[in-house]
Order: C-alpha cells, then structure tokens, then sequence
C-alpha cells in the first residue's frame, strides 16, 4: 500500500471513484467480532466471509488489508450504527474512530452505512434458513456485513437504473 489516506465519501460518488473491476469491502464492527462481507466484482451480490474475532486495532487491520489484497477490493463500506431516532451514540463514534484510524493505513474510500436493523434481518434470514442457534451465533456479524454492503449495491444499482433512463 502506498502512502495515501483513505477518505469518507457519500455513497452517491463511490461509483466515479471505484476502478474498475474492483470490488467491495462490507464490514460490521462488533466490540468482540467484525464481519465482513464482499461484493462480485459487478457489485450485485455480497457474499459473507469469516468473522475477525477483534483482539487489537493493527491485528485486525493486517487480516483487512490481506483480504483487501487478496480480493481486489476498491472501496469500504462500513455500517455506521445510530440510534432509531437517527442520532449518533458511543457506538456510531467508535465506528467513525474506527474509520479514521483504518484510513490512515489503507488508502481506499469509506462509505459510512446506516446500519439500523441490519443485524435483526441477518437473524431473521438466517432463522428462515433454518439455521442453528449455535451456527447462526458464529455467522450473524457476516450476514449483517451482508446485509449492510447489499443495502449499498442496491444503491448503486438504483443510481445506475435511474441515470440510464
């Protein structure tokens, strides 16, 4: 990695500044666990990876950058979690301190998520799958990774549709 810093952007630019072929990081921060996901490289799908059990900040960064690497990844999207009534708590701080210390070592954009309901509909597919307890407990942080960077793809997709017309 270069010298660059990342920087936060609106999801409304992210298609300008995404190269091309190049896909998308999901994360969901946990205080334990971080999800991740990745979207195709046509940014229709994500899909869930393992979760990062959290030890410390530059642990978890070398196993996000090794997967940024590794999976041509042009940008980050990071679920930003408010409170219902849209207003930012500790977490949503800790989240936006998370992104200011990762962008000083991976020089990508962050698209920041409203995340509200993310994980209560990752638990909700995954009971439809069926899926046990346990299991669901070891995958639910991806599923919301999943389900926060699918909320962007499809933003992107409805952007897309709607410039073509």
């Amino acid at each position: 990695m270069n010298d660059q810093k990342g920087e936060i952007i609106d999801v409304g630019t992210l298609n300008a500044q995404l190269p091309r072929g190049a896909r998308i990081l999901g994360l969901d921060l946990g205080t334990k666990t971080i999800g991740l996901a990745v979207s195709d490289a046509r940014l229709t799908l994500a899909s869930p990876r393992k979760v990062i059990k959290r030890t410390k900040f530059m642990a978890d960064l070398a196993i996000i950058k090794t997967l940024i690497e590794a999976e041509n990844i042009g940008a980050v999207v990071l679920g930003l979690p408010l409170n219902m009534d849209g207003s930012e708590g500790p977490r949503a701080q800790a989240t936006r301190a998370f992104a200011r210390n990762m962008m000083q070592h991976v020089p990508l954009p962050v698209v920041l998520w409203d995340e509200r309901l993310s994980t209560v509909a990752a638990e909700r597919s995954l009971l439809e799958q069926d899926v046990s307890r346990a299991k669901r407990a070891e995958r639910i942080d991806s599923a919301a990774a999943s389900f926060i960077l699918q909320g962007v793809l499809d933003r992107l997709y409805s952007a897309a549709t709607t410039d073509d017309s």
